[in-house]
């Protein structure tokens, strides 16, 4: 997770929410990393889970990431949520909740709904508070 809030870091010189993610493959190798994009590149889509997500699976050549973990700063949206079940992500560690728009246990809970076909596991609140102190910082400014 320390490692996904340096890359999160990386997203205020965009001017961006600051969340960064990162996936590591089944030897816990970091194979793509991400950060939010969306003002860098006008897009609504390129969220950090999005980004690493769409980088890992040109890197490994395929759109199944079978035995990967995605550790990301904040709880993922529906969008992403969808995204991560999509890619068949084996994991999801996440640092803080999203009490407004988190589909994986605060608003919604898309990966873990008994009518989901993908099941994966997931771990939040991992490093909550520097998680959240970073997005706290952000709009506080």
């Amino acid at each position: 997770m320390r490692s996904a809030i340096a890359i999160a870091q990386s997203a205020l010189k965009t001017d961006d929410v600051p969340v960064g993610a990162l996936i590591v493959d089944s030897e816990n190798n970091i194979i793509s990393t991400g950060y939010n994009e969306r003002e860098a590149h006008q897009d609504p889509t390129a969220h950090a889970e999005i980004v690493a997500i769409r980088r890992a699976a040109q890197k490994l050549g395929t759109w199944r990431l079978d035995g990967c973990k995605l550790v990301v700063t904040l709880e993922p949206c529906a969008m992403c949520a969808g995204a991560i079940a999509q890619s068949r992500i084996n994991t999801l560690i996440f640092g803080a909740w999203d009490e407004k728009a988190g589909a994986v246990g605060s608003v919604w809970d898309v990966l873990r709904d008994p009518r989901a076909i993908h099941k994966m596991e997931v771990v939040g609140g991992v490093l909550e508070s520097e998680c959240a102190e970073l997005l706290t910082n952000f709009f506080r400014q």
